[in-house]
């Protein structure tokens, strides 16, 4: 098991888990959401292959419509 740090809560993933397992521990689909593995934004075509290493921070967000 890896220690990381996924929205700003300590979480524990798999070793060897990717970015695509962190977004899936969310529940995140992959429409309209956006990583960031230690500040560095990571294309959705790299998630299955980015692997995330102990430590480190995972940002996932999610664009919401909205406005007035």
């Amino acid at each position: 098991m890896i220690s990381i740090v996924l929205n700003g809560e300590p979480s524990e993933l798999p070793a060897g888990a990717t970015v695509e397992a962190a977004v899936g521990e969310l529940g995140a689909n992959d429409r309209g959401v956006a990583v960031a593995v230690d500040g560095e934004v990571v294309p959705r075509g790299e998630w299955a292959s980015t692997e995330v290493r102990d430590g480190q921070q995972v940002e996932v967000l999610r664009a919401v419509q909205g406005g007035r």
